[in-house]
């Protein structure tokens, strides 16, 4: 099955991923491997605020970093000329979570984006990964994850 049409199995579509909030570059290829920018959490309904122990709890914060997943695969795409068939394998996530300094199930959360990413992709979305603890993130957003690809 193509990655395309499991996403869509999962009710996922890959829109326009979204523009760099400042003076960089939302990805960057060398050779088969694909750097993507910090995507952070946002769905259509704008961005998805809150710090972990304080106002969000771990499910609102796994889903927030589902949505950081979905970027870094839109911005895979984009990296791809449209073609997510492209991707070869997720190799490494770093996330930020924005937490409380008393919080510590920042990987709870960041299974969020984890599972997913098996979830649509199986093997090739297995990958190494940090997950860690922010005191404070861009535009109190509850998650920011980038990531490392292999394309073609």
């Amino acid at each position: 099955m193509s990655i395309e049409q499991r996403l869509a199995e999962l009710g996922v579509a890959l829109d326009a991923p979204p523009a760099p909030a400042a003076n960089y570059v939302p990805f960057v290829r060398t050779g088969s491997t694909l750097y993507v920018s910090g995507q952070i959490s946002q769905d259509a309904g704008g961005m998805v605020r809150g710090r972990l122990g304080e106002d969000m709890d771990v499910e609102a914060g796994a889903e927030a970093a589902r949505l950081c997943a979905i970027s870094l695969l839109a911005q895979v795409k984009a990296a791809c000329d449209g073609d997510i068939e492209r991707l070869r394998r997720v190799v490494k996530l770093t996330a930020f979570v924005n937490s409380t300094p008393g919080f510590g199930d920042q990987p709870k959360v960041v299974n969020g984006a984890s599972d997913f990413l098996v979830e649509a992709l199986g093997d090739r979305g297995r990958h190494a990964r940090s997950a860690v603890s922010a005191g404070a993130l861009p535009f109190g957003v509850a998650v920011e994850i980038e990531g490392i690809f292999e394309i073609e």
